[in-house]
């Protein structure tokens, strides 16, 4: 992986957070995922160890959870 990929789903908490990562880094090294928009992406976020929203997959394969917005059982619904 070379990107890193912010996933998020579209609530307020996510928003803010997303405004944040894309000052802080170069917005063409990073993929947004709404996983409310793209729910066939919510079990490659899972796999990857994201366990709630927002959060910042590294190229590295870390896993960030920034602020708690909901639990992927949320956005799963």
């Amino acid at each position: 992986m070379t990107k890193s990929v912010f996933y998020h789903a579209g609530c307020p908490v996510c928003v803010s957070a997303e405004q944040e990562i894309l000052t802080l880094i170069d917005p063409s090294q990073v993929e947004v995922v709404h996983l409310g928009e793209a729910r066939d992406r919510i079990a490659e976020a899972e796999q990857a160890g994201v366990a709630s929203v927002p959060a910042l997959l590294t190229p590295s394969g870390n896993v960030l959870h920034l602020n708690f917005g909901a639990s992927m059982a949320d956005v799963k619904g």
